[in-house]
């Protein structure tokens, strides 16, 4: 599923797009690789049993520190609620500071309402390759992200046979998956790379307005070769794209 890895500069000219590291002689603004942090929580069902004063006050808390670090990433929020029995929220973080990822978390988990928070999953991952950029190669902050409904989150690691195959075999296996993924121009696919930080060798994601797309696509690449070489039983996970505020209302 790493379609988008081998994707040309030149496709999808607007909004977020992976684009390859600028090679050759023209020379261009270096650009830093990214981090990408997916984290998951579910709220202790002893939040749901708080007056609705309380709670108004905790999630107004848990917003003010959140919106403190808008400048520091591109930052999104999603719900899980109705979705996902493993999840509640997700948030989306994309920046170039490991640091300051460990300091908003911390920092969330010191309000009121992060004592009721608990870790579902937390992926970490870091663009290699490709790159989450604006089409001002200097400016990566003015950029269409997370314009997308739903975002299904993947993590996913390789058999040891993938890694029997030659350079060359596995280019063509994801260049496979890159020809059926092109075919949903309504998909933004992301890959980002997570061996090192965790079991995982990839973070996939897709973001649409259209789950049954993504149904349609997820069938199609269940058959390619690359595919039938990704292990199994990893979760999946569905989220819609909300407001923070609205993210916690859902939490109940």
């Amino acid at each position: 599923m790493e379609s988008q890895n081998l994707k040309k500069e030149g496709g999808d000219q607007g909004g977020l797009r992976l684009v390859a590291d600028s090679k050759g002689g023209v020379e261009a603004p270096e650009l830093e690789k990214q981090f990408v942090n997916f984290m998951f929580f579910r709220v202790h069902p002893e939040w749901r049993k708080l007056n609705p004063d309380t709670k108004s006050i905790f999630k107004s808390e848990f917003q003010s520190v959140f919106d403190k670090f808008r400048d520091d990433f591109l930052l999104y929020s999603y719900s899980l609620v109705g979705f996902d029995s493993k999840a509640d929220i997700m948030f989306w973080r994309i920046g170039t500071s490991l640091d300051l990822i460990q300091d908003m978390t911390a920092k969330l988990y010191r309000t009121s309402l992060g004592s009721y928070f608990e870790i579902a999953d937390n992926y970490l991952a870091v663009t290699k390759r490709m790159m989450f950029v604006a089409d001002r190669a200097d400016d990566r902050f003015h950029i269409v992200a997370g314009d997308k409904k739903y975002h299904f989150v993947y993590p996913c690691a390789k058999h040891s046979d993938w890694y029997q195959k030659s350079g060359d075999e596995r280019d063509a296996m994801i260049e496979e998956n890159f020809m059926v993924g092109k075919k949903f121009q309504n998909i933004r696919i992301h890959m980002t790379h997570a061996f090192g930080f965790s079991e995982q060798e990839y973070v996939i994601s897709f973001e649409t307005d259209e789950p049954k797309d993504f149904l349609a696509l997820a069938e199609e690449l269940r058959e390619t070769p690359a595919s039938k070489l990704t292990l199994r039983g990893m979760p999946v996970y569905t989220c819609r794209q909300r407001p923070l505020m609205e993210c916690l209302d859902a939490l109940g």
